[in-house]
């Protein structure tokens, strides 16, 4: 699903709603997403898994092109973990 067609299925869902208001609504979430990881918490939704952050370490890395060495710097990366219910659902016959 892209962020169009969720905006559109949340419209639909919510018909006393303007399309803007449904698109400011899906805005803020994400970046309130977006701004607790960048500051190193943990968001979990209930049934549906919990997002944080995992440290990288610095390491040696090889350019694919020339072969070269080059240095990767440590860095945070996203991390997603799913909830049971989410795990359940996947895996429903």
């Amino acid at each position: 699903m892209i962020r169009s067609e969720l905006l559109a299925a949340l419209a639909e869902e919510n018909p006393d709603l303007r399309p803007e208001e449904v698109e400011q609504v899906v805005d803020i979430f994400f970046e309130e997403l977006a701004q607790r990881l960048a500051e190193g918490g943990r968001i979990e939704l209930r049934g549906f898994g919990a997002f944080s952050t995992r440290e990288r370490q610095a390491r040696q890395g090889r350019n694919p092109r020339t072969g070269e060495t080059v240095e990767v710097p440590a860095k945070r990366v996203p991390y997603f973990k799913p909830g049971k219910d989410m795990r359940e659902r996947l895996n429903e016959q």
